[in-house]
């Protein structure tokens, strides 16, 4: 088995693939002192064992690897050998560039993702809190197709290697669901969605991207969440935004705009006309009647 490593910039395999930073079938042979030292990650980074036994420190906790388990950290986490060290063995290593924006991070244009299923992802990785995914066999095999496709360029290369690449991140997302396995224990998990809707109130969560923060399907999902609380998850999550809501309504700061689109109402109208369905106030009454009783 053949090194081989790739960097963005002296690599002309990778002008076409300006969202990946390196990519390496790498074998060690020897083990150098400080060759791994913890260190926080700027992409999103993907190792997987190919060979060999490792053990490393992933995003705060010390894990043992073996062939076939995937490590990935997000930006802004930590990896490194437990020792500071590489052991010997092989590994593929893979290094997104992921797209920036105000409160999210995302994949490119070269994905052929849809923007909802690159949120789903990105937060069924964050919910799950898991960096160390065992026995990924299809991971592997992905791996190699990606090397092949970058050693041996043929025409259509560069579509190949994109889609493989979204084929490696839905596995690794719906492995990590699967691990999680949060159907033992929905309601701790749920505590940890309840606390991603209120981060981003004013995001329009559809129940897919929610039920996908849980690896089920909507009808599952929605199950769930009735029996958890007695709503709908749509119902639940306008619940949530009213609550939000009074808090905000209690500064007198706070337009009753400014108000309704950051707890995710279309409009000052739309937020006026739930909020009053479900308090039997008006933003505007419920404001004075907060502010006279905080003055008695």
């Amino acid at each position: 088995m053949n090194q081989f490593t790739l960097i963005q910039g002296p690599s002309r395999e990778l002008e076409s693939f300006p969202h990946i930073r390196e990519f390496a079938l790498a074998k060690n042979t020897t083990i150098q002192l400080d060759s791994f030292i913890p260190s926080e990650a700027e992409q999103l980074l993907i190792y997987c064992v190919v060979e060999g036994k490792f053990e490393w420190f992933v995003n705060g906790r010390e894990y043992i690897l073996y062939p076939g388990d995937i490590a990935f950290v997000l930006p802004g986490q930590k990896i490194g050998g437990a020792k500071g060290f590489l052991e010997i063995g092989t590994i593929f290593r893979l290094h997104l560039d992921l797209h920036r924006n105000e409160s999210d991070l995302s994949l490119g244009e070269w994905s052929s993702l849809s923007s909802c299923e690159s949120l789903s992802i990105e937060k069924m990785l964050l919910v799950n809190n898991l960096s160390v995914l065992l026995k990924v066999k299809e991971g592997i095999e992905i791996l190699h197709q990606i090397h092949n496709e970058l050693i041996n360029p043929e025409i259509g290369h560069v579509t190949r290697v994109n889609h493989f690449i979204d084929s490696l991140l839905i596995i690794i997302a719906r492995q990590s669901t699967r691990q999680a396995d949060p159907r033992r224990d929905f309601p701790r998990t749920f505590m940890k969605l309840e606390q991603e809707l209120r981060r981003n109130l004013s995001h329009q969560w559809s129940v897919e991207e929610m039920a996908a923060l849980f690896g089920l399907g909507t009808t599952a999902f929605t199950e769930k969440v009735k029996h958890h609380t007695g709503f709908s998850p749509l119902n639940y999550l306008i619940n949530i935004r009213i609550s939000e809501a009074i808090k905000l309504l209690k500064r007198p700061d706070v337009n009753f705009t400014n108000i309704a689109l950051d707890t995710g109402f279309y409009s000052s109208q739309h937020f006026s006309t739930t909020f009053k369905k479900l308090t039997g106030y008006t933003p505007g009454q419920f404001r004075k009647r907060s502010l006279l009783n905080d003055n008695t």
